[in-house]
């Protein structure tokens, strides 16, 4: 047995394995010992593929094997998130009733790019219908449980990523970010998220660019050099990609430790949409404040100058778009019916194909805005520094819309009501109910930035709380060099969840 198991990241077990001081068979007994002791109180895999890891492990480890351990995180268990990462042959049912058997017949690029890697891939984790909520509970799946609070949820749309990690089933998983779902778990379960930069990595072949730029896909981790290492195994366009972003410099694992400089850091505690910021996230953001100053930078009270609302309901509208098309895609390819999906993707996918097409590109074009908007923030400051969320994470089955309104959302789409919808002004007030627990995250998506949320403080009652650094377009290595930096100032790897 090997029992040392949890006390190493990714990148400490491949170098275990590497060294042949263990087997990557061990490494894989070891994962799946800990997903069988845990799972009956998490809940957080939505896909079992250990058949297929074991196999690839065999293959690995053969006698006759042509070749040995290949790749940065040889032997390292992994798991995908069940949302557009497709393994061909391998359920994909992105939380969904709809989809619970339907079965792609492509492997992604990021998959492949996993693959060659040397990640042994054991399954996919859970994440609410189509990715569209901040928390992990579905019909489908049940509800994904903290492993730091049981009573509360590990986020989402990541959720199942983040629950696997915290809760010592490996030390890094798949994760992706169209609006904070890289970053909102990684703070609820006290973990390392980063998202990076519009075109950082490729989305293909299936789609160009995922929710027009903003969603992006990297992971969850209990270190930066992980995040790190991952980035660099991941990023580079792929054939027919549609955008290039300039290179780093170097790999972003010579970041760890590298010099950075006396930065320049704007912070902000103020809901951009008005909403109420729960002390303990300020506290968080102020602590961090003081971190940055004894370790000398400057730091200061700013942030763009952005309209909050407008980007909330630019978003909602991209957001409504996108879960229509997404509908309409999944009934072709997998003869998943509407009918199907919970009443909140239902009302969503209506809201999306009663939106004009002026309406969306109108909304669209606002983000130029925003980016122009971030752009010149930059110029001033290296770093812009919030809380990751509003909010410590919402417990279990709170946030689970009412049936009498799951009733009426019925009524609406039975009739084609979309129109009556947008006129009431629902736009304007869904914004504000999706983000109010979230509201600082959407503006990096949007902006196509990068930015990470840093486990940094734990709560009166034991709970982890990120927070979230973002920087201008491209910056992901003076990003890794600051959290690399806080990590030695103030470790977190020693924490571990209690449950």
């Amino acid at each position: 047995m090997f029992t040392e198991y949890e006390q190493y990241d990714a990148t400490g077990l491949a170098g275990l394995v590497a060294a042949g001081q263990v087997t990557a068979t061990e490494v894989l007994a070891a994962a799946l010992a800990r997903i069988d002791a845990g799972e009956a109180k998490f809940n957080a895999i939505a896909v079992d593929m250990r058949s297929r890891a074991k196999a690839q492990v065999e293959v690995l480890v053969a006698p006759q094997a042509q070749a040995p351990l290949a790749g940065v995180f040889a032997g390292v268990p992994f798991l995908l998130k069940d949302m557009d990462l497709t393994y061909a042959g391998e359920r994909l049912t992105c939380g969904a009733l709809a989809l619970r058997d339907y079965k792609p017949t492509e492997t992604s690029e990021i998959v492949k790019r996993y693959l060659a890697a040397g990640l042994v891939i054991m399954g996919s984790t859970t994440t609410p219908e189509l990715a569209l909520k901040a928390t992990t509970e579905t019909a489908l799946h049940g509800a994904t449980r903290n492993p730091w609070n049981l009573s509360c949820t590990p986020g989402g749309s990541s959720g199942g990523s983040g629950a696997a990690v915290a809760a010592g089933y490996l030390p890094m998983a798949a994760a992706a970010d169209g609006g904070g779902s890289i970053r909102i778990p990684a703070s609820y379960c006290g973990l390392f998220g980063l998202k990076p930069s519009r075109g950082r990595v490729p989305s293909g072949p299936a789609v160009g660019e995922k929710w027009d730029g903003c969603d992006v896909t990297l992971g969850v981790s209990r270190s930066v050099r992980d995040s790190a290492a991952l980035l660099d195994a991941l990023a580079g366009p792929a054939v027919g990609d549609p955008f290039m972003i300039a290179p780093p410099e170097r790999p972003y694992v010579a970041e760890m430790g590298a010099p950075v400089g006396r930065l320049r850091v704007g912070f902000s505690t103020v809901s951009p949409v008005g909403g109420v910021v729960e002390p303990e996230m300020v506290k968080a953001v102020q602590a961090a404040a003081k971190l940055l100053e004894s370790l000398g930078h400057i730091v200061e009270e700013a942030a763009p100058a952005v309209n909050g609302a407008a980007l909330s309901r630019c978003y909602m509208g991209m957001y409504f778009g996108h879960v229509a098309a997404a509908v309409a895609k999944f009934e072709k390819l997998a003869g998943a019916r509407e009918r199907s999906y919970h009443p909140d993707t239902r009302a969503v996918a209506l809201l999306g194909r009663s939106m004009s097409a002026e309406a969306f590109v109108t909304m669209r074009a606002a983000w130029n805005d925003f980016a122009r908007a971030v752009g010149a923030f930059h110029e001033i400051y290296d770093v812009y520094l919030t809380p990751t969320t509003a909010m410590g994470p919402a417990k279990i089955g709170s946030l689970e819309t009412p049936k009498l309104q799951q009733q009426m959302v019925k009524l609406l789409v039975a009739v084609r009501g979309g129109g009556l919808l947008l006129k009431s002004g629902i736009v304007d007030k869904l914004a504000f109910e999706n983000l109010q627990r979230t509201p600082f995250t959407q503006l990096a998506n949007m902006s196509f930035c990068p930015a990470m949320s840093v486990p940094l403080h734990w709560g009166a009652d034991g709970m982890p709380v990120g927070v979230q650094f973002s920087a201008k377009l491209g910056a992901e290595g003076l990003l890794f060099r600051l959290a690399s930096q806080l990590e030695a100032a103030q470790p977190w790897a020693h924490r571990r969840a209690l449950v």
